[in-house]
């Protein structure tokens, strides 16, 4: 007798820091966004990182099928909040479900500060987390 094939068991996870990761870049190319950032503890951390980490500003919550997201960032003044929110939503969503196939069923935005692109400019020299030599629209 003949013994019935056994099938193949598999199983595809992500880390919160995966998703926040795509996240973060993701909305890091959108117009307008100067930069996304973490809270006191994040920021207390970057004073001493070379480089930066773009997990900083998103935190994630990820289960079997689906995604939340919590994002705080710094925006350019003068650019349309509302639209910014629209594209980053779009972008992050998109992104997540095109390279996990997580559903993302929430996304919260929380703009902590508005500046001017010089202000932000002179106040990030030198800090992680602020690519200042790329224009973000050429970032793909």
């Amino acid at each position: 007798m003949a013994q019935p094939e056994q099938q193949l068991q598999t199983q595809l996870t992500f880390d919160d820091g995966v998703i926040e990761k795509i996240a973060g870049l993701a909305s890091r190319n959108v117009d307008g966004v100067l930069s996304l950032e973490g809270g006191m503890l994040s920021n207390l951390t970057n004073r001493f990182r070379d480089e930066a980490d773009p997990t900083q500003g998103v935190d994630a919550q990820v289960g079997k099928k689906q995604v939340a997201l919590d994002m705080t960032m710094i925006v350019e003044y003068g650019k349309d909040m509302r639209q910014i929110f629209n594209q980053i939503c779009q972008r992050v969503q998109q992104d997540v479900e095109r390279y996990t196939g997580l559903k993302v069923i929430e996304i919260k935005v929380h703009v902590s500060d508005v500046m001017s692109k010089r202000d932000w400019q002179d106040q990030a020299t030198g800090k992680p987390n602020t690519d200042q030599s790329t224009d973000k629209r050429q970032v793909e």
